[in-house]
C-alpha cells in the first residue's frame, strides 16, 4: 500500500494553487504581515481571526527550537512535554490533548497536518526537532479551525509555513556557540536551475548537553538534553505559465535521554531531610495500595540524599533511558490556475513516524529493604526489544477549489480531505516494569520483591504492552464570503466529517515466581499466553459530525476592521486498547462565540491593536481521569480518559505592535483566560475508586493560566549603512499560576517571570556577515512546567523542570542577496 502511496505523491497532477505566506517585514506596519490562516494569501488586519504571527528573524531572537520554545512566548499558548520535547503537546484557551486523545491543536507543515502517533506514553502529533528552521513565518490561530483545515480541533492550529525556492541564487552557512556545550550548525542554499525550475536545500544540527544532572549513576548523566538533525529539500517546477508543482521532502533524527521528572513530595513531606510522615488522602484517609508502600520507601531512602541536591539534580533507576525520533515526510502540492476566476489546488502528502523510548516515570531509585537490598522503580517504562514505542504512517490527500466572482464580491472555498494512518510493523510496544527489580526489563531478568512467601501472590510484574491503531477522517467542506458593500461581508462555511479509529492491542503480565523465571499471563482474562496473539482486544470508534462557521466583517475604513462569529468545534473519539481497562471515548464538541477588531495605525507613528472577546460552551469533553485502586485489590493506579466534563471558556486576547520613532518597536500580547469545568459525570470503574480528573467541578481547567503576558522591545541604532545595522532588544513574558494536576498538592503551577535578551550587528562593517547573541531566562527562574499528579494513588509527586539561563551567539555568512 505505501508503495501505491509514494507513486500517488510523484504523480500528483490535481490542482490549486495558493502562493506561499511572506515573512513578516521588521518594520512595525501591519500590511506587511501576510498570513494563510484561511488558506489564502490575506493580511493580518484583513483577517478575522485572533492570530499570533512570528517571522524567523522574531524567532531567532527568542531562541525558538521546539514546540515548548514557541509556547513560552505566545499568548493562549501551552505546551505539556511531560514525556519528553519530542511529544510535547499543544493546548489553546483552556482546550488541552489529555493522554492519547487526538490533538486539540493540530500542528501544520505546509498545510499538512502532523504525523499521526499513539504511544503508550502520552503526547505525539507534533513538529519533529529542526522543523523552525528557514521558515517564513510560524501562525498560531486561536479557536475552532475545523471548517477549512484537514483534521477538525477544538482548540486551534499552529502553521507552519516554510520557505519557498525563490528565483535568486543564495543562501547562508550559520554556527552557534552556547552554554550547556550547545552547537548548532544550520546552511541554506536556493539554486535557480532555470526560469522555471528552482531547488531549495537546508541543514540543521543541533547537541546541547542536558540541563537536569543525573545524580542516581544510573543511565544519562543529564535528562533534557538536544540531539538532533534535521534535512529539507523543496523544489517548485513551473511546468506552464498556469501550472506549478512544489514538492517537499524532510528528513528528522533525534536521539536523545529524554526527560525525567524531579521528586518534590512523598506522603505530606517534602524531600529533603524533612522526616516522613504517615500519608493521607484528599479525605483525610490514609493512603492505601502502592501510595502506602512507595510514599515511605521513597522518603526514608532518598529524602537524605536530596538533601544536597540542587534545583536542576534528579534521580533515575532507568539505566536504558532515551528518547529517540525519527521522521521523513513527502509533500506534493500541485497548483493551476485555471482562470482569472478560478484556482485548483492539490495537497498530498506521506509521512513515517518512529520513535523508541525508555524513561523513570517517577524520578525514583530506591532499594526494597526487606529483599536483600535490591534496586527497583516503581514504573519503568522500556521500548519494547522487537518493536518501536511508535511506529505509524500517515497518507493525506486533499483537494481544494477556491474561486471568485468577476466583480469579486463573492469568494468561495469547496475542498475535500482524506486521511489514512496505520502501522508500519506489525506492533509496536513498551515493557514496563511495576514493582520489580529487573537487571535487564528487555530480556526479562527480573525479581518480584513483593512476592507474598506464604501465599506465593505475586506482587512486582513486566507488563508487555503491543498496539497498533488505523485511523481513517474523510471530510468534506465549503466557505464562502460575500460583499453586500465594500465595507459589509458576510462568511459561512460547513464541513462534515467522518472520523474512524480501530485499536488492536496485546496486554501481557509477567509474573516472577522465581528470580529471572517469567510466566506471561493474559491481562484481559488472566490465562497464561506465550505469545502475545493470545491476549488480544480490538477496539472501534466512529463518529461523522457537522462544524460550521458564520460570521460578519465591517470595516468602516482600510485600517480598521470589526467582526463576529460563530463556530461548532468537533474533535474526534479514540481508543486505548492497552490501557488497564481498555475504554473507549467519544468526541466532544464547543460552541464558540468571538467578536474583535484589528485596527492600524500610520504616519509619524506606526502600529496596529487588535482585540478580541471570545465564550466557548464546552460538551463532551475528553477528561483524563486517575484511577486508585480500591483497598484490598490487587489493581495497579492507572488512568483513563472520560467523556465527563462540560466547561466553559471565555477570555479576551490583545496583540499590538507601535514604533513611535524610526528603529524603536515595541510589541506585544495578552490573554485573559477565564475557565471553568462546570460539571463532571465519569463513569464506574471495577475495582477502583471514584476516577479524579485534572481539574475539579467548578475550578480552572488545567494549563490554562489565567494571565499570560509578552512584551518585545528592540533598538535599532541610527548608523550609516556602511557600519551595518545594530539592534538590541528583550522580550518579558508573563504566566501567571495554572493548573497542572487537581488531584495533586502541588497541581498549581506557580507565575514566571522569564526576560530573554538578544542583540544583533547585521552586515558587519558592510560585509555579508552576521553576528547574534541571545540569553534566555537570564534572571535564573526555577520553575515546574508540569505536575506528575500521582501524589494520591502513587504517594509521591513530581514535577517537570523548565529550563534555566541558556545564551550563546550566532554566526552567519549570507550570500546572494
Amino acid at each position: 500500500m505505501r508503495a501505491s502511496i509514494l507513486f500517488a505523491l510523484s504523480a500528483s497532477t490535481a490542482l490549486g494553487a495558493l502562493s506561499p505566506a511572506m515573512a513578516q517585514d521588521a518594520s512595525g506596519d501591519a500590511g506587511d504581515i501576510i498570513v494563510t490562516a484561511r488558506r489564502t494569501e490575506e493580511r493580518l488586519q484583513d483577517v478575522p481571526i485572533s492570530i499570533t504571527v512570528y517571522n524567523q528573524q522574531q524567532l531567532n531572537e527568542r531562541n525558538v527550537v521546539s514546540a515548548n520554545d514557541l509556547a513560552t512566548y505566545t499568548p493562549s499558548l501551552s505546551a505539556n512535554s511531560r514525556f519528553g520535547n519530542e511529544t510535547a503537546s499543544f493546548a489553546i484557551r483552556g482546550f488541552v490533548q489529555e493522554a492519547q486523545t487526538a490533538p486539540s491543536v493540530a500542528v501544520y507543515f505546509a498545510d499538512v497536518v502532523a504525523a499521526r502517533g499513539q504511544p503508550s506514553l502520552a503526547g505525539a502529533n507534533n513538529v519533529p526537532s529542526g522543523s523552525f528552521m528557514d521558515l517564513q513565518n510560524v501562525q498560531v490561530l486561536k479557536g475552532p479551525q475545523g471548517t477549512l483545515f484537514g483534521r477538525n480541533t477544538t482548540g486551534g492550529a499552529v502553521l507552519l509555513v516554510p520557505q519557498k525556492p525563490t528565483d535568486r541564487l543564495e543562501g547562508f552557512v550559520e554556527g552557534s556557540i552556547g552554554n550547556y556545550d550547545m552547537k548548532r550548525g544550520q546552511a541554506v542554499l536556493n539554486i535557480p536551475l532555470s526560469d522555471t525550475f528552482r531547488v531549495r536545500l537546508g541543514v540543521d544540527r543541533m547537541k546541547r548537553d542536558g540541563y537536569l544532572k543525573n545524580r542516581s549513576g544510573i543511565g544519562p548523566d543529564d535528562f533534557n538534553d538536544v540531539d538532533y538533525l534535521y534535512f529539507r529539500g523543496s523544489v517548485v517546477g513551473d511546468l506552464t505559465p498556469d501550472l506549478e508543482n512544489y514538492l517537499i521532502f524532510t528528513y528528522a533524527k533525534s536521539d536523545t535521554n529524554g526527560n525525567v521528572p524531579r521528586l518534590a513530595l512523598t506522603n505530606t513531606q517534602t524531600i529533603g531531610g524533612v522526616p516522613c510522615a504517615p500519608g493521607v488522602g484528599p479525605t483525610g484517609a490514609p493512603i492505601t495500595g502502592a501510595g502506602a508502600l512507595i510514599g515511605p520507601l521513597v522518603c526514608a531512602q532518598q529524602s537524605a540524599r536530596f538533601a544536597g541536591y540542587g534545583y536542576y539534580d534528579v534521580e533515575n533507576s532507568n539505566p536504558d533511558a532515551h528518547l529517540d525520533a525519527e521522521t521523513w515526510q513527502v509533500v506534493n502540492t500541485t497548483t493551476l490556475k485555471a482562470s482569472d476566476t478560478l484556482t485548483v489546488k492539490n495537497i498530498a502528502s506521506y509521512v513515517e513516524l518512529r520513535q523508541s523510548q525508555s524513561a523513570n516515570l517517577f524520578g525514583d531509585n530506591i532499594r526494597f529493604p526487606t529483599a536483600g537490598g535490591l534496586p527497583f522503580g516503581y514504573v519503568n517504562v522500556y521500548s519494547d526489544p522487537n518493536y518501536d514505542t511508535v511506529s505509524q504512517y500517515t497518507f493525506t490527500e486533499e483537494l481544494q477549489l477556491q474561486g471568485n466572482s468577476s466583480d469579486g464580491k463573492f469568494t468561495y472555498q469547496v475542498g475535500a480531505y482524506y486521511e489514512k494512518s496505520g502501522p508500519i510493523s506489525r506492533w509496536q510496544g513498551t515493557r514496563t516494569s511495576i514493582f520489580a527489580s529487573c537487571t535487564d526489563v528487555p530480556t526479562l531478568q527480573c525479581t518480584d520483591v513483593l512476592r507474598n512467601p506464604l501465599t506465593g501472590a505475586p506482587g512486582g510484574f513486566v507488563q508487555n504492552t503491543l498496539t497498533r491503531y488505523n485511523f481513517e477522517n474523510i471530510g468534506f467542506y465549503g466557505q464562502a464570503s460575500y460583499k453586500f458593500t465594500d465595507q459589509l461581508s458576510l462568511t459561512g462555511g460547513i464541513r462534515y466529517t467522518i472520523d474512524k479509529a480501530e485499536g488492536t492491542g496485546s496486554v501481557r503480565t509477567f509474573i516472577f515466581p522465581a528470580p529471572n523465571v517469567s510466566v506471561p499471563i493474559c491481562g484481559s482474562t488472566g490465562a497464561v499466553s506465550p505469545q502475545p496473539e493470545g491476549c488480544l482486544t480490538t477496539l472501534r470508534q466512529e463518529s461523522k459530525r457537522p462544524t460550521w462557521l458564520i460570521g460578519l466583517d465591517y470595516k468602516p475604513t482600510d485600517d480598521l476592521l470589526i467582526y463576529g462569529k460563530y463556530a461548532r468545534g468537533y474533535r474526534q473519539g479514540g481508543v486505548n486498547p492497552s490501557n488497564t481497562l481498555p475504554i473507549v471515548w467519544g468526541p466532544e464538541k464547543v460552541d464558540s462565540f468571538e467578536v474583535g477588531a484589528k485596527a492600524s495605525f500610520h504616519g509619524s507613528v506606526n502600529g496596529y491593536f487588535n482585540i478580541s472577546a471570545f465564550y466557548n460552551d464546552f460538551s463532551d469533553q475528553q477528561l483524563q481521569a486517575n484511577l486508585v485502586p480500591l483497598p484490598g485489590t490487587t489493581a495497579s493506579p492507572s488512568a483513563a480518559i472520560v467523556n465527563a466534563g462540560k466547561s466553559k471558556i471565555q477570555g479576551v486576547e490583545v496583540e499590538a505592535l507601535i514604533s513611535p520613532v524610526e528603529g524603536l518597536r515595541f510589541s506585544g500580547g495578552y490573554t485573559y483566560l477565564d475557565t471553568q469545568l462546570k460539571s463532571y459525570s465519569p463513569p464506574n470503574f471495577p475495582l477502583f475508586q471514584p476516577p479524579t480528573p485534572t481539574s475539579q467541578v467548578g475550578g480552572d481547567l488545567a494549563l490554562s493560566p489565567r494571565h499570560k503576558l509578552t512584551v518585545t522591545g528592540s533598538y535599532t541604532l541610527p548608523l550609516d549603512e556602511s557600519v551595518g545595522k545594530i539592534t538590541f532588544g528583550a522580550t518579558y513574558t508573563y504566566t501567571g499560576t495554572q493548573i497542572a494536576s487537581a488531584d495533586s498538592p502541588l497541581g498549581r503551577l506557580p507565575s514566571t517571570n522569564l526576560v530573554n535578551l538578544n542583540a544583533s550587528w547585521e552586515g558587519i562593517a558592510g560585509t555579508p556577515i552576521d553576528l547574534s547573541l541571545f540569553a534566555t531566562n537570564v534572571t535564573k527562574e526555577k520553575y515546574p512546567v508540569y505536575v506528575g499528579g500521582t501524589y494520591y494513588s502513587a504517594g509521591i509527586e513530581t514535577l517537570l523542570i523548565g529550563q534555566p539561563r541558556m545564551y550563546g551567539m550566532r554566526l552567519r555568512y549570507s550570500f546572494g542577496k
